[in-house]
């Protein structure tokens, strides 16, 4: 049998041609979490030098294999972490970011002094409405859509597995007329992180990001970049009470192109927030009260 610390030095140099080694030894450490059930930390301080067991090394080599293929850990673990949550992920749905984390803590962060009606517009896995459901009071209603019946199956069985009342809903909201809910009443808070990638930027993408996840919930055309942020924009006019929120993740590209958007529209109280790296990330805004 052979050592962690021996498995570990194997795994960086077998995915030395498609990682560096800072990259490798974080995936390494993914995978000997998921696989022996120890935090990173603990197995750093106590287990390196000790034996790992042949069926472990196996796993450890599939996993190896995998991914010098190109296919993200989180669909080898088939689960990937967000806001203190494991989801169930595959190809059907993006694999969630950290900036995406960053959206949901400013949501909860602006709306936690009462219940509030939600709507997540494009949820894929349903990491956002399902952590807002946790996090937020506990009376809140929340909503989401999708257009993607697969994403749809994987959002409801994470919603389950965590205990997250979230009701789901498939539509496309870049129909003429989407169909969201059967209800009159209208939301205290919208949220998209819709498809905002153009395909000039497909070259500084990850392979594996491109041949692993769904080209659905990434990319626009090149011609219309903010179709998703208009066009959910325009519904949430209607959709938002008085005083209403609206929040999107965007492509750092546009971000002030998204703000004008807003604000041509009548949004007011917008802004512009980046993220831990710099970069414009979420845009925020707010329907007027009424007289």
């Amino acid at each position: 049998m052979a050592t962690l610390r021996e498995i570990r030095n194997q795994f960086i140099s077998a995915l030395s041609e498609r990682y560096d080694s800072s990259e490798a030894s974080e995936l390494f450490w993914q995978s000997a979490e998921h696989l022996l059930g120890k935090s990173a930390l603990q197995l750093r301080m106590t287990s390196e030098s000790g034996e790992v067991s042949d069926s472990d090394q196996e796993s450890f080599q599939n996993i190896q294999t995998a991914l010098s293929k190109g296919k993200p850990l989180q669909h080898i673990l088939g689960q990937a972490w967000f806001f203190g949550l494991s989801f169930q992920v595959n190809e059907h749905v993006l694999i969630p970011r950290p900036e995406t984390e960053e959206l949901v803590d400013l949501i909860i962060r602006e709306n936690n002094k009462a219940p509030i009606k939600l709507l997540d517009i494009g949820t894929g896995s349903g990491c956002i409405p399902i952590a807002l459901k946790k996090n937020l009071p506990a009376t809140s209603s929340v909503y989401a859509l999708d257009i993607s019946p697969e994403a749809l199956a994987v959002a409801r069985k994470n919603a389950e597995a965590l205990q997250a009342d979230v009701q789901f809903i498939q539509s496309d909201i870049l129909s003429e007329n989407p169909v969201i809910l059967p209800l009159n009443e209208k939301f205290d808070v919208m949220v998209s992180n819709p498809p905002y990638i153009t395909p000039a930027e497909k070259k500084e993408m990850h392979v594996n990001v491109l041949d692993h996840e769904p080209h659905l919930a990434l990319f626009v055309e090149e011609e219309q970049p903010l179709i998703f942020y208009e066009t959910i924009a325009r519904y949430a006019k209607q959709q938002l009470k008085s005083g209403g929120k609206l929040y999107f993740e965007i492509n750092k590209l546009f971000g002030q192109e998204t703000l004008e958007l807003l604000e041509n529209l009548g949004y007011i109280h917008t802004a512009l927030k980046k993220d831990l790296s710099g970069n414009d990330r979420i845009v925020s805004a707010q329907i007027p009260e009424s007289l």
